[in-house]
């Protein structure tokens, strides 16, 4: 298995994802200079704390409170309670790949060595990570700055031995774990605590998996769109090459591309297609799904810059030996990422729903069986086809837009008013994964449905090697309908196949 390590190179979107999804192991640093930054910063706080220095979050209670000074005899005991009074998260818990990621997210920022923590606490993460001992974490409780502070403590508390965590697929307490591994909890040292919460991790964690998500059903729409295409008898010289030159959007360029290649044409002429001119939901595919594709640039950036930021408050610098105070915690890049992730996605939600809409009307389908029906003629009055399943799309697709309002406009003052303009970043990431898993069952829908229009109008054989293999990849979990079936099981698998990225394996996909 790959090792990734963490702490002197940056990170990337795909490391947070393999680091979640299992796929590779963590590791530190072994160079002298990285653990000799780690330690500077560990005993520049030492030698701090001998000197009674004034540090917020080590000898001052936290945000409103940091006016009350912490004796020194009680300094130990103030990150054990930061942990705790935080404890009050609610809501679903994040699943387990979900909260790896914020593991190996929360891992990286403190790994840069600005936050003042001991080696010995980075190294109790990398083994949570590498035993999957994963800590059970609530989503809801973050504002997004001050951090993810109500979820990032059920790390600290993990690491302290008081709270929940997943182990083989099971919810068992951390303090049951460390006992029969014959290993202590961490005791925190000063600022660790706040160092382990004051952070983005959550709302950058899911990010990074919302992005990986969005790019799988970029490429399942646009692989949807060229099925539908042919079944719908539609003009292909919408995606002419020439034609988009005169838009130099790179990422629009490239799914008109996509679908040219795909389609098996490089230029087809108008009069090839009964239509002049498509309905918007076929000619304006690259136009919509373009959107996301030239925005993944700056969707990237934000992301990967705040994964690898010291995100903390108060930051320690290592090399000028100073404490310093600012609002690294807030989350507006990831926020305002999010929010506009997810409007593109259910843009392309929005999109396939209009494309089902045509096959299953006869009115519009270019002859078509009503609903996609493959029953005979003498069956004909009793099958309904895909009737249920293109209200299922309808249905997921105006919740999907419904949840499109942007959070990060919703800021409220907090913390006796500390805390009075915050990011709401995670809730905009949490937002986003909403839209993403029903933009996922929408996916999965028009997967099925294009198959089987194919199917209905005996294409199969004249399609692109594409095309052929993304039947194929559909036809794992679907069969044709013939007589009318529940159809849930099917789509579910396909839904969960593309929570997997199951087409970026695929390298015939990927052109």
């Amino acid at each position: 298995m790959r090792v990734l390590t963490v702490g002197e190179q940056p990170l990337c979107i795909e490391d947070v994802v393999s680091v979640a999804r299992g796929e590779c192991q963590v590791a530190l640093p072994e160079s002298s200079s990285w653990r000799e930054l780690i330690q500077k910063g560990a005993d520049f706080l030492d030698q701090l704390l001998e000197e009674e220095g004034v540090i917020y979050g080590v000898t001052t209670g936290y945000g409103d409170s940091c006016l009350v000074e912490v004796p020194l005899h009680q300094v130990n005991e103030l990150p054990l309670h930061l942990s705790r009074f935080h404890g009050c998260g609610l809501g679903e818990n994040l699943d387990v790949i979900t909260a790896r990621a914020v593991v190996v997210t929360r891992l990286c920022s403190l790994a840069r060595g600005y936050s003042g923590v001991s080696i010995a606490l980075l190294e109790r993460l990398v083994w949570l990570l590498n035993e999957n001992v994963i800590p059970v974490i609530p989503s809801e409780g973050s504002v997004g700055a001050s951090g993810d502070l109500t979820p990032l403590s059920y790390i600290a508390g993990t690491l302290v031995g008081e709270r929940d965590v997943y182990v083989d697929g099971r919810i068992v307490q951390v303090a049951e774990v460390y006992a029969a591994k014959g290993m202590q909890p961490l005791t925190l040292r000063p600022k660790e605590g706040l160092a382990l919460m004051n952070g983005t991790a959550v709302m950058t964690a899911i990010a990074c998996l919302n992005y990986k998500k969005a790019e799988q059903i970029a490429l399942a729409s646009t692989l949807i769109t060229a099925l539908n295409v042919l079944a719908l008898e539609g003009n292909p010289s919408h995606f002419d090459e020439v034609l988009f030159a005169q838009k130099p959007h790179p990422g629009q360029q490239q799914i008109a591309k996509q679908l040219r290649d795909w389609l098996g044409s490089e230029v087809q002429t108008a009069h090839q297609s009964p239509r002049l001119q498509d309905r918007y939901s076929l000619r304006c595919a690259p136009h919509i799904i373009g959107v996301f594709e030239d925005s993944k640039i700056w969707l990237r950036q934000f992301i990967e810059n705040e994964l690898n930021s010291s995100n903390d408050n108060p930051l320690i610098d290592p090399v000028g030996m100073r404490v310093l105070h600012g609002g690294h915690f807030y989350g507006g890049h990831i926020a305002q990422a999010m929010d506009s992730l997810k409007i593109m996605i259910a843009n392309i939600a929005d999109l396939l729903d209009r494309q089902i809409a045509q096959l299953v009307d006869h009115k519009m389908n270019h002859g078509l069986p009503r609903n996609l029906t493959g029953a005979t003629a003498e069956r004909l009055p009793l099958n309904h086809g895909f009737k249920a399943v293109q209200i299922g799309v309808s249905a997921w697709t105006a919740e999907a837009l419904k949840n499109t309002l942007a959070a990060s406009i919703f800021s409220r003052s907090t913390e006796c008013h500390n805390q009075d303009k915050v990011s709401m970043g995670t809730i905009a990431a949490r937002d986003a994964s909403r839209v993403i898993t029903l933009t996922q069952q929408v996916v999965a829908a028009l997967c099925c449905a294009s198959v089987q229009a194919i199917h209905l109008k005996g294409l199969t054989a004249q399609l692109s090697p594409t095309l052929q293999a993304f039947m194929q990849w559909t036809l794992q979990s679907f069969a044709f309908v013939e007589e009318d079936r529940p159809l849930q099981t099917e789509l579910q698998q396909i839904v969960d196949r593309l929570d997997q990225l199951e087409l970026f394996n695929q390298p015939e996909f990927m052109g």
